[in-house]
């Protein structure tokens, strides 16, 4: 997966949490669904991220110091 997808889903994730933000302030229905499935987006986007990083080649040679 490119890192532009991870990004654009981490992003999409922090735009649901506002939303449900939003829904929460103004004690409308569904902010409970919102704010879950939004962070959820972004656990998800995090963990890709975190593999990528890991994965990668130069990383490790930073890591072996």
């Amino acid at each position: 997966m490119k890192v532009k997808y991870i990004i654009i889903l981490i992003i999409l994730g922090a735009i649901i949490v506002m939303i449900g933000v939003l829904f929460k302030i103004q004690h409308w229905p569904g902010a409970a669904k919102l704010l879950i499935t939004g962070l959820i987006f972004k656990l998800v986007g995090l963990v890709l991220i975190i593999w990528k990083i890991l994965t990668m080649d130069k990383f490790r040679e930073f890591l072996d110091l």
